[in-house]
């Protein structure tokens, strides 16, 4: 038996309320050097906390398109992006409204990028930092548990 995944197709956008659930879509950015694999972790605009790259849809993109999208613009990585996410996880994003700050709700689908070229240029280059880690203590540096669980059990050996 042999089983068939569908190519993903690109996403299509619709309005929505400002606090309604929002999915992104990240880059898990690997290298693997001497058989080890190490992750990439970057830091936030604003708070400065370590994440890994994701953004919002973008539309005539297929997810993975858009993750790989986003690694370049926050990490200045391209490289080979999987169809097939590792995992995803939740946060809250507090969003500017009318009536003042309001939390919203994000689920973000993490797709793996294996890092071919990594840029000193790019277009935020100079407002994040970004550094290479075990996916173990990439684990403790990022804040949302769901995201370390998915870097704690990430071994790019698996993938083929």
């Amino acid at each position: 038996m042999t089983l068939h995944i569908a190519k993903p197709r690109p996403i299509m956008m619709h309005s929505a309320r400002k606090t309604d659930l929002r999915a992104q879509f990240a880059a898990l950015v690997y290298r693997v050097q001497n058989d080890k694999t190490q992750v990439l972790l970057i830091t936030s605009r604003k708070t400065r906390r370590w994440i890994i790259p994701k953004g919002w849809p973008m539309s005539g993109l297929t997810p993975s398109e858009a993750a790989a999208q986003e690694a370049w613009e926050e990490a200045g990585v391209k490289g080979i992006t999987h169809d097939a996410p590792v995992g995803s996880y939740f946060y809250s994003k507090t969003i500017k409204t009318r009536g003042g700050p309001m939390p919203m709700p994000v689920m973000t689908i993490v797709y793996p990028m294996q890092a071919r070229k990594l840029a000193s240029k790019y277009p935020e280059a100079g407002q994040r930092r970004r550094k290479w880690l075990s996916p173990k203590k990439a684990a403790l540096r990022v804040k949302e548990p769901e995201l370390a669980q998915i870097l704690r059990k990430f071994d790019a050996r698996l993938l083929r």
